[in-house]
């Protein structure tokens, strides 16, 4: 499996609360499409949401950001990390 950062752009103004709620509506549905849904980040003053992710492709991390009702803008592979 890959890993996959991906962001959103327009969430202005996310709280805690709906960061968490989004991450959880990934989570409740992951396994469909065999994806794994790490963290997620957020900087409410400018509106862009991070999340990293293990999956088979980007086309999958997509389609559950989009059945959770949160279309991804941009997916990144993530082919070498660091800690």
């Amino acid at each position: 499996m890959a890993k996959f950062m991906d962001v959103h752009h327009s969430m202005k103004g996310i709280t805690e609360e709906q960061l968490r709620e989004a991450h959880n509506a990934d989570l409740a549905i992951e396994g469909d499409e065999s994806v794994h849904f790490e963290r997620a980040w957020a900087d409410p003053e400018s509106g862009l949401v991070y999340c990293l992710s293990e999956a088979p492709s980007a086309e999958a991390v997509q389609r559950i950001h989009e059945r959770a009702g949160h279309k991804a803008d941009e997916i990144h592979p993530v082919p070498l990390m660091v800690q």
